[in-house]
C-alpha cells in the first residue's frame, strides 16, 4: 500500500472530528479500520451527539472496515500480553497488528505508542 494510507486509531478519528489541527493533514488520507473501532467511535460519540448523528458519523468510518483472520487476532493477544504494562486494548493490539501486515503506519496519539515502530504518533 502507498504512504498515503493510515490505520486509523479510534483516537485519531476522533481528533479529526475535534479538529485538532495536528490532524490537518490526515483528513484525506485512505482511512483503514476494523469494527471494534467503529465500535468504539460510536460509543465515544454518544457522549455528545444524538444517537442518529453518531450512526451518520460512524457509517462514513466503517466503510472502510477490514476484517481480520484468526492468526491477527493471536497475534494481536500476544502482543497484547506482552505489553500488559501499557494496558493497550484489544481493538489497539488488533489495530496495530493489521497496520503491520499491510504495512502501512498506525495512526493514534495514544501515549502507549508512542516509542512503538511503525506508529504514526500525533497529540
Amino acid at each position: 500500500m502507498t504512504e498515503e494510507v493510515y490505520f486509523f486509531d479510534t483516537y485519531a478519528i476522533i481528533e479529526i472530528l475535534n479538529a485538532n489541527p495536528n490532524y490537518n493533514k490526515y483528513i484525506n488520507k485512505v482511512i483503514v479500520l476494523t469494527q471494534l473501532n467503529s465500535f468504539e467511535l460510536f460509543y465515544n460519540l454518544l457522549r455528545d451527539c444524538r444517537r442518529d448523528v453518531v450512526k451518520i458519523i460512524t457509517e462514513r468510518y466503517t466503510e472502510n472496515a477490514v476484517r481480520y483472520s484468526n492468526e491477527v487476532i493471536e497475534e494481536a493477544a500476544v502482543m497484547r500480553f506482552n505489553l500488559k504494562n501499557r494496558h493497550l486494548s484489544m481493538a489497539d493490539c488488533i489495530g496495530y497488528i493489521i497496520a503491520k501486515k499491510l504495512g502501512i503506519k498506525f495512526l493514534t496519539g495514544d501515549k502507549e505508542f508512542e516509542t512503538m515502530a511503525n506508529v504514526e504518533f500525533v497529540k
